[in-house]
């Protein structure tokens, strides 16, 4: 089982996805089974649905980076800490995903619920110790996010 706790505090999220936790809860129970690590386990994570502000905030204090960004990670444990914790465990608090509106909607080339589903999912894969360093490491995650959204992009 997959749980999500959505916090919004930007409203124009709503012009988009008017219940973005039933959205969000709709799509993850038709991904679990392709996130090999997920199976047969209880996880929650967090999705902030924000603006520029406050996600440029966040990635000054945490990345030391002063401007805005569409998607942040916050995961919980360390790749290393969390293989450990998903061999002892059934219950894992993965980390945080924020997602930036205004970003979004930027994007030309893509919808916006396109684009808000390849960003959660971006986030979620970081949340389980995927990273794209290496092109190597780029390629078997970009495989799992195409993967993943394939399968989620047709269900409302």
């Amino acid at each position: 089982m997959i749980k999500i706790d959505v916090l919004i505090n930007e409203k124009k999220w709503k012009k988009y996805i008017t219940n973005p936790q039933n959205y969000l809860k709709n799509k993850i129970n038709k991904i679990k089974g392709l996130i090999p690590v997920l199976k047969n386990k209880k996880v929650v994570f967090s999705v902030l649905l924000t603006g520029n502000y406050q996600i440029k905030n966040l990635n000054k204090k945490f990345r030391n980076k002063n401007k805005t960004t569409d998607v942040l990670s916050f995961p919980f444990y360390h790749e290393c800490e969390l293989r450990k914790k998903i061999k002892k465990n059934n219950d894992i608090y993965l980390g945080d995903v924020i997602l930036n509106y205004y970003k979004i909607k930027k994007v030309k080339k893509e919808d916006f619920i396109y684009e808000f589903n390849k960003l959660w999912v971006h986030g979620l894969l970081h949340l389980i110790g995927h990273k794209h360093y290496k092109n190597k490491d780029f390629k078997k995650m970009n495989k799992l996010e195409i993967k993943i959204i394939n399968k989620i992009q047709n269900i409302k």
